[in-house]
């Protein structure tokens, strides 16, 4: 196994590292503290690809392997976290499923318009009842002539406020509801399809998060992605790869808040010299320092699972798990060596502290990562 980063990998962290440290990082405070998504950053960002980094270049988008595509969400939450969640929801959740199983007509219509981000992608799963249990959707679609009516209410969708382009979870077979979903592209100008309030949250401030209405809210049946029934089958393989892009937006978090921490530790004095001289401060830097390492080797390894070909489900599962772990640890330890500066707005480690905790929540829990892992263990012969 060779360990040493190919140039291809190295380029795209110097790329991405570049535009982010230049274009994202003197508005980074702000943002978070307007809670105010950067559309003129989006702009700069659509001709370099990133909106289009899991979709082939046949339709537009970059094609790259599963280990860029880590590095670039790593290297964009490193500095603004709530941009990374939204490029890699809008790949990961938004676009890949398309790829994965739309049809030919659905893949040459709407993959243009993704990988350009011409429309961000959103994915609609999360209501009121069913989170964790992904079989208790409630959204519902009754047939008519030429389609579908959906009807319900999506929370907590990450893009929401912004997204062009949805992936709505709705029953579609009342006799079975736990199995019985599928999966439907709703673009945001249908009617019956509306915007909620944007959420006030702890962290990922500039990332719109809101709920989405859908009141007879009528799709073609050309809109249907896979088959009827299907919604749980893709979900599953949407989040498997969604998790990938959670545990690299995580890293992404640990590694901004452990560099902030060197830099401080180096320059604060106390007692007659600087804060890093003393032990305590070296273990603290050396706990999240290989902490950081052997997230980065889990996530990567789930990428390499998954450009082969072979089931990486559980490889996803423990990358996010460790990953969004250490987040919430080295982030807690960085504010720790900040001390009273850490719990200032003014200091970056306070927002990092604040953006980690929601990565053990999202693309399932870390109580929902320990099931798949433990569930894949068990079923290996003894």
């Amino acid at each position: 196994m060779d360990f040493n980063p190919c140039m291809k990998h190295k380029v795209a962290r110097k790329i991405v590292r570049e535009f982010a440290e230049t274009e994202l990082a003197p508005l980074v405070h702000d943002m978070d503290r307007e809670a105010r998504f950067p559309w003129e950053i989006i702009e700069k960002m659509r001709p370099l690809g990133f909106f289009g980094l899991q979709i082939p270049r046949a339709y537009g988008g970059a094609g790259v392997d599963s280990i860029s595509y880590a590095i670039v969400i790593e290297e964009l939450s490193r500095v603004s976290a709530a941009v990374g969640l939204c490029v890699t929801v809008h790949n990961s959740v938004g676009a890949w499923p398309i790829v994965r199983f739309g049809t030919d007509v659905q893949k040459k219509r709407f993959l243009p318009v993704l990988a350009g981000g011409d429309r961000i992608g959103a994915f609609c799963l999360t209501e009121a009842n069913a989170g964790s249990d992904a079989g208790g959707v409630e959204t519902h679609a009754v047939r008519d002539e030429d389609g579908y009516l959906i009807n319900g209410t999506k929370i907590f969708v990450t893009n929401g406020g912004i997204c062009g382009m949805a992936l709505v979870f709705a029953v579609t077979d009342p006799d079975n509801p736990r199995h019985g979903a599928s999966v439907f592209v709703v673009e945001n100008d249908t009617p019956g399809f509306s915007v909620g309030e944007i959420e006030d949250l702890c962290g990922m401030r500039a990332n719109p998060v809101s709920s989405l209405f859908f009141e007879d809210c009528h799709v073609p049946e050309r809109n249907l992605l896979g088959r009827p029934g299907q919604g749980l089958k893709i979900g599953l393989a949407a989040l498997d790869t969604g998790r990938i892009g959670v545990a690299a937006q995580a890293l992404g978090i640990a590694q901004g808040a452990f560099e902030a921490s060197v830099r401080y530790a180096r320059e604060r004095q106390q007692f007659g010299k600087p804060i890093a001289a003393f032990q305590t401060i070296q273990n603290y830097l050396a706990d999240m320092s290989t902490e950081i390492d052997a997230g980065r080797l889990l996530l990567y390894r789930a990428c390499a699972y998954k450009d082969a070909g072979q089931p990486f489900g559980p490889e996803a599962a423990k990358a996010k798990l460790y990953c969004s772990g250490l987040a919430k640890r080295v982030t807690d330890l960085a504010v720790q060596i900040h001390g009273g500066y850490g719990y200032s707005k003014e200091y970056d480690v306070e927002r990092y502290f604040r953006d980690a905790k929601v990565t053990e929540i999202y693309e399932g829990t870390s109580e929902i990562q320990r099931m798949v892992i433990s569930r894949a263990v068990l079923a290996r012969p003894s």
